[in-house]
């Protein structure tokens, strides 16, 4: 939450939660008193209390099975996935934000997509500490 308050000159009013203990907790509640930020928590077992987070993490994991699937990537990459699915999803046009592109409204720039890589690609990994020289040097 520093990030946001410190990189883009904004102040956090409302958090919303479960009930959870990574946000339920007195570091928690003291840091929301010091920056007089009110903290709201939703009631045990009613995700229907929080629709447009539960929506936005329905279409996070939607476009990540979608990358898992479509590049037949082991089911142990599904972190890797989902922070690509957000890294894509904050870089294409919105119809929320008019057609235009979340990342564009925080930075104030459009994004760059020169860097972009098919997701799952084939690559290779350096191994370390050879001392055959006719052995292999890196492993896919």
């Amino acid at each position: 939450m520093n990030i946001l308050l410190n990189q883009f000159s904004v102040n956090i009013k409302v958090v919303r939660s479960d009930n959870g203990t990574e946000f339920v907790n007195n570091q928690m509640r003291c840091f929301c008193i010091e920056r007089g930020i009110i903290h709201q928590t939703s009631c045990a077992y009613t995700p229907q209390q929080n629709g447009v987070v539960e929506r936005k993490h329905s279409h996070i994991l939607n476009v990540a099975r979608s990358l898992l699937f479509q590049s037949a990537v082991p089911l142990r990459f599904w972190a890797d996935a989902v922070l690509t699915s957000m890294f894509l999803i904050n870089r294409m046009p919105t119809s929320v934000l008019n057609s235009s592109y979340p990342y564009e409204l925080v930075f104030k720039k459009a994004p760059n997509f020169d860097h972009l890589r098919i997701f799952g690609c084939l690559c290779f990994a350096v191994k370390q500490n050879i001392n055959d020289k006719f052995s292999e040097r890196a492993e896919k």
